[in-house]
């Protein structure tokens, strides 16, 4: 079998494959017959594949595609594609999501240094890790954009903050998006929240959401009571504009954030009618 591997080297901070990726993997045994495995695909939801493995060892890969013309009767291990391109648990997620595009691909099987499975991910799971990511560098951008614009010096910190402290600063997010978020958050996913404390010397919280809304929107529906997050201080005397924004569109808690689904915007249903 031919294996091409991306490996990892990404530098601290930077996404990686197994920040997103499936670790209980689905697979089939290369003695399987094409009939067990094309059961199984329709008997599935989400699978129209699976790799295939030897224990741990991935052998190769099999599609419904590859199924297609073959004997219900041949094992997996003769209709199975060999040439594999599998990725790095470390491998940047930008890169993974490169070559599932240039490749065409799904799915890539994850596999560690003696090439053995160890999760799989999708195209799915690449675009998520686009939408709405928390990274070290967004922190910090946030932080030098208030020092600048209000004159002042801020702080950083790391903690667990209850949901029911948090004041949004948009008044809508996205159904579509939400599926995702909480997807994530039922497997373990989620990143942290960057929220600015506007009064840290107080007892109480009082915490604006600056990013994480669709992740906080998810995990209240999770029943999720708190959630890591990046909390900056800022000095109680300085007005942000996020604030005035909240209280101008009347945002107090997550009770005040309208969830849109896509699928009835506006322009979706333009469309249609132009069809």
């Amino acid at each position: 079998m031919d294996v091409a591997v991306a490996d990892g080297g990404t530098a601290d901070g930077k996404p990686k494959v197994k920040d997103y990726m499936t670790r209980d993997v689905a697979t089939v045994s290369p003695d399987a017959t094409v009939d067990e495995v094309a059961r199984r695909i329709v008997e599935s939801d989400e699978h129209n594949g699976y790799p295939v493995c030897d224990g741990r060892r991935v052998e190769g890969f099999v599609s419904a595609r590859d199924l297609l013309l073959a004997d219900d009767r041949e094992p997996i291990f003769k209709v199975m594609s060999k040439d594999l391109i599998v990725a790095h648990p470390d491998m940047n997620v930008n890169d993974a999501a490169r070559v599932i595009l240039r490749s065409g691909i799904q799915k890539l099987p994850v596999v560690d240094d003696a090439g053995n499975l160890v999760g799989i991910i999708s195209n799915t799971d690449v675009i998520r890790s686009q939408i709405e990511r928390a990274t070290p560098e967004k922190v910090g951008k946030l932080m030098r954009t208030l020092e600048s614009i209000h004159d002042t010096e801020v702080e950083q910190t790391r903690k667990e903050v209850p949901l029911d402290d948090l004041t949004p600063t948009q008044g809508k997010v996205y159904a579509d998006e939400l599926e995702g978020r909480t997807y994530e958050l039922e497997r373990g996913l989620a990143e942290p929240l960057v929220v600015i404390d506007a009064a840290p010397n107080s007892a109480g919280g009082d915490f604006l959401l600056a990013d994480g809304h669709h992740r906080v929107m998810a995990a209240d529906r999770l029943d999720v009571e708190e959630m890591d997050a990046y909390v900056i201080l800022v000095d109680e005397d300085v007005e942000l504009g996020m604030e005035k924004t909240a209280e101008k569109e009347g945002l107090d808690s997550l009770d005040d954030v309208t969830v849109v689904d896509y699928a009835r915007h506006p322009l979706v249903e333009t469309t249609k009618r132009l069809q």
